[in-house]
C-alpha cells in the first residue's frame, strides 16, 4: 500500500513529506486510512531529538482512521470500523493480564524504537525506517497497527475529535479519574493548561471538585482553563506570589496535585503545597527531576508518575465518549484543523500554545 508520509530524518528539522510502500498487515495487524492524527508535545520532542528515538521515523501516535485491512488473527475488527490508536502492549505480562496495558513490560520496545517488537519495519522499501512509533506512526496516509493498541469507536462522531483520546487527553483525565479518584467536592491544583491540563481540567470536573486551581503562563491557555471548568486560574508569570496565592486559597493543602510543565523549579514549589498523605502526579514526558524530601517526609506526601490512562484504554476511552456525549467533556472544543501540508505550522502552534490541540486532518477526510 502506497502512503504519503510526515518523515523525520535529522534532529531540529522538519517533517519532510515523503512517498513510502507499506507492508501488508500481519496476522494480528490492521491496515488503516488515517483520518486525523492529534499533534502531541511528544511528537514534537521526537523531532528536536528531545526523545532520543532513533531516525529515520514516522512520528504520530494519536491517530484515528478505518480499518482497510484486517489481519487472520485480529479478532473482531473489520474492514469498515471506526478506530483510534493508543499506545501497543504485549497482551501477555502481569500488568497486561491486569488490566494495566499503559506499564507494559515490553512498553519502550513496542512503542519508543520506531519499529516493531521483532525489530522490523512496516516499510517495505525502506527497512531502516522507522514506521511503528507507539505502534502506529500515524503522521501517514495509512498506518499499520496491531489489534491490541486499535480502540472501536462510534461511527456517528467525527474522527478529528475522537483520535485525541489515544494518548494526551486520556492521560490528563485518567490522572484525575483513574489514578487520584478525586472525592466529590474536594480541591485539586494542576499546573499547566495544554491539552493533558485541559483533560485534568474536565475530569476534575466530572469528578465533582469543589477546587480546581490552574496555574498557566500562556494568557489564551489561562482563558480555556476558566471556560473548560477552572474555578480559580493563577498567571504562571507572576512568579513567586502565585504560590503564596495557592497556599491562602487551600490553607491546609491540596487533595491533589498534577503537574503537567515538567519544570524543576515549578515541581519544587508544588509539592508543600500538597496536603499531608495526598498524592501528586507527574505527567511530563521523559523529564528528570529532583524531588524535595523534607516536606515530602514530614507530610507523607507522595509523588508518582502516570502513563496514559492508567487502565485498559478498552476500558476508558469508551469512559469518555460517554462522558463527551453527557455533554460533560467537550473535547470538540478543544481541536484545530490542520491540513496534512501543514504540520510543521501545527506544530509551531502547539509550541507557542496559540491552539490548544492542533489536529491533521488528511486529504479527502475534512468532509
Amino acid at each position: 500500500m502506497k502512503m504519503r508520509a510526515a518523515v523525520i530524518r535529522e534532529a531540529g528539522g522538519p517533517f519532510l513529506f515523503e512517498e513510502h510502500e507499506l507492508e501488508e498487515p500481519r496476522a494480528d495487524e490492521l491496515l488503516i486510512r488515517i483520518h486525523s492524527v492529534g499533534v502531541c508535545h511528544t511528537d514534537i520532542a521526537v523531532r528536536d531529538g528531545v526523545m532520543p528515538i532513533p531516525r529515520p521515523v514516522i512520528a504520530g501516535h494519536e491517530g484515528a482512521g478505518v480499518v482497510v485491512k484486517a489481519g487472520a488473527e485480529a479478532g473482531d475488527f473489520a474492514p469498515g470500523d471506526h478506530v483510534i490508536l493508543t499506545t501497543d502492549w504485549c497482551g501477555h505480562c502481569p500488568m497486561c493480564e491486569s488490566g494495566h496495558e499503559p506499564y507494559c513490560r515490553d512498553l519502550r520496545r513496542l512503542n519508543l524504537t520506531g519499529m516493531r517488537g521483532d525489530g522490523s519495519s512496516r516499510t517495505a522499501d525502506e527497512p531502516g525506517l522507522g514506521s511503528a512509533f507507539f505502534g502506529q506512526s500515524s503522521f501517514a496516509t495509512y498506518a499499520l497497527s496491531t489489534c491490541r493498541n486499535a480502540v472501536k469507536v462510534p461511527k456517528d462522531i467525527d474522527l478529528a475529535i475522537l483520535g485525541q483520546l489515544g494518548c494526551g487527553i486520556q492521560t490528563g483525565a485518567g490522572a484525575v479519574a483513574n489514578r487520584l479518584q478525586p472525592a466529590p467536592g474536594s480541591s485539586i491544583l494542576i499546573s499547566g493548561a495544554g491539552p493533558v491540563g485541559i483533560a485534568a481540567i474536565m475530569a476534575a470536573k466530572v469528578a465533582g471538585c469543589g477546587v480546581i486551581a490552574v496555574t498557566e503562563r500562556h494568557a489564551t491557555r489561562l482563558a480555556a482553563a476558566a471556560e473548560f471548568g477552572a474555578t480559580h486560574v493563577f498567571d504562571a508569570r507572576a512568579g513567586e506570589s502565585v504560590y503564596a496565592d495557592l497556599a491562602a486559597l487551600c490553607p491546609d493543602g491540596f487533595d491533589a496535585v498534577i503537574d503537567t510543565t515538567g519544570v524543576q523549579a515549578v515541581i519544587t514549589q508544588l509539592v508543600p503545597l500538597l496536603a499531608p498523605l495526598r498524592t501528586m502526579v507527574l505527567l511530563a514526558p521523559g523529564l528528570s527531576v529532583t524531588l524535595p524530601l523534607s516536606p515530602m517526609m514530614s507530610g507523607g506526601r507522595n509523588v508518582c508518575s502516570h502513563a496514559s490512562g492508567h487502565i485498559s484504554s478498552d476500558v476508558f476511552v469508551p469512559r469518555m465518549i460517554e462522558w463527551y456525549r453527557e455533554g460533560r467533556f467537550p473535547i470538540d472544543r478543544l481541536v484545530t484543523r490542520y491540513a496534512f501540508d501543514q504540520l510543521n505550522e501545527a506544530c509551531e502552534a502547539a509550541e507557542h500554545g496559540t491552539v490548544i490541540k492542533p489536529v491533521i486532518v488528511m486529504p479527502g477526510c475534512d468532509d
